[in-house]
């Protein structure tokens, strides 16, 4: 049973323009296609959670950003490398999304872009695993429970 889902932060929710300095001072700022939409429909269903490698912004700067496009609404908490000190896919940055939410990696999702960074590192620590393949990249994507095109696939 599903009882929780993680969302990467940067092109799979928010798109990542590569401007400089934090998300949340940039000039512009956009949902990623079918995120909104997405959110809308599995945040009533799920508590979200987001968790990113956003060496530029700790959990109030990703607040920030996300508070620009109304996304803010969705996310019970944000898990930042930042304020984790390691990065996806170190497995102890996903030990440490459960040290105080009252789930068991095997019952969450993790909703990633990045095959090696939110894939791998998600289903080695016992997550399921969604990866958002907007690319249509080819390739096995063993550690993949499911993968999808665009965002709005997702519900």
């Amino acid at each position: 049973m599903i009882r929780a889902l993680f969302f990467d932060w940067g092109n799979t929710v928010m798109e990542d323009f590569s401007l400089p300095g934090p998300m949340a001072h940039w000039d512009r700022v956009a949902w990623v296609p079918g995120a909104e939409a997405a959110l809308q429909v599995l945040s009533v269903k799920y508590p979200c959670y987001m968790a990113s490698n956003a060496p530029l912004s700790d959990e109030k700067m990703v607040l920030k950003a996300l508070e620009r496009v109304g996304a803010d609404i969705y996310f019970r908490k944000i898990f930042s490398s930042s304020d984790i000190g390691l990065e996806k896919p170190h497995p102890g940055f996903f030990r440490a999304l459960f040290h105080d939410l009252p789930f068991e990696p095997h019952e969450t999702v993790m909703i990633g872009d990045s095959y090696l960074k939110d894939i791998e590192g998600a289903k080695d620590a016992g997550m399921k695993t969604v990866f958002l393949n907007r690319n249509s990249l080819a390739g096995d994507f063993v550690k993949a429970d499911f993968q999808i095109r665009n965002m709005s696939d997702l519900p």
